[in-house]
């Protein structure tokens, strides 16, 4: 497939195709058109959060975590980005990073874990 295929028609249409291509589990299909996007619009949080998402989905896991890095600077209590971020941490095995993360994901959802030695 052609890039130009991945840059075809408006903003809408396009997120509209990466999210066809992300439904569809063609990850890295999902991540050239979203790529684009976000360069376009970087202000918009939904792209660059989806395009973490297909990132992670492919095993890119480097790209997710500066993709959510970059959502959590303009939107610090973005719960997802925050859950996502952990997990990502954690399959590079980086645990304690990780652990941090989803401490934050849990509080910003309500759900508080139980402190240690309780």
């Amino acid at each position: 497939m052609s890039d130009t295929y991945f840059e075809f028609g408006t903003a809408a249409e396009r997120w509209d195709r990466a999210r066809l291509f992300f439904d569809a589990k063609e990850y890295t299909s999902a991540a050239r058109i979203l790529g684009g996007l976000v360069e376009e619009v970087p202000e918009q949080v939904a792209p660059r959060l989806l395009l973490a998402r297909a990132y992670y989905h492919s095993a890119r896991l480097v790209r997710a975590e500066g993709e959510l890095r970059a959502v959590l600077e303009r939107d610090p209590v973005e719960q997802y980005a925050r859950l996502m971020l952990g997990r990502t941490l954690e399959r590079q095995g980086r645990q304690a990073e990780a652990d941090t993360q989803l401490r934050m994901a849990a509080a910003l959802s309500g759900e508080f874990a139980p402190a240690s030695g309780a």
